[in-house]
């Protein structure tokens, strides 16, 4: 692949990468809140914001990776493994928020290590009790097969 052919397709990528942090914000529909005149973002819209802008911007750069390298390469090969890990991540991100909001909570948000078998909860409540930590930790446990000790469960309160 010749260098002009690899600054376009990476110019490309960079524009597609703004263009979907632009539609990341727009569609995700950013809920804000004035307090004193100052106007704050809800948490978890902030953090979910965040953290498919940071993924976006590691897909481009596999994706980078895989189109400039033959598939027999090691390259290609961990690139397209590391993508897939991240999409798995994704996903069980996904299913655990979803479990968590049937346990009643408004809003939840999942982070799961990609170096790491910590997995971070973030609740919106002004509080948890022994017994809801209880529930959430067995729910994990049954329907994602995780050890409790590998959860970390914070609560945060975001007004909805």
């Amino acid at each position: 692949m010749s260098n002009t052919k690899k600054i376009a397709l990476m110019s490309t990528l960079v524009l597609l990468l703004a263009v979907t942090a632009v539609f990341n914000f727009v569609l995700a529909g950013t809920r804000t809140t004035e307090v004193n005149g100052t106007v704050k973002a809800n948490y978890f819209t902030t953090f979910r914001a965040n953290r498919s802008t940071t993924r976006s911007e590691e897909f481009v750069q596999l994706d980078s990776v895989i189109a400039a390298f033959a598939p027999e390469t090691e390259e290609y090969k961990q690139a397209v493994s590391e993508k897939q890990k991240m999409v798995e991540i994704m996903e069980d991100e996904l299913v655990m928020e979803s479990i968590i909001k049937t346990l009643g909570f408004s809003d939840v948000a999942v982070s799961i290590g990609s170096d790491s078998s910590n997995i971070n909860v973030f609740i919106n409540s002004n509080e948890l009790t022994e017994d809801t930590i209880v529930k959430i930790f067995y729910a994990l446990e049954i329907e994602q097969q995780i050890r409790d000790g590998n959860i970390i469960i914070m609560p945060v309160y975001a007004e909805s």
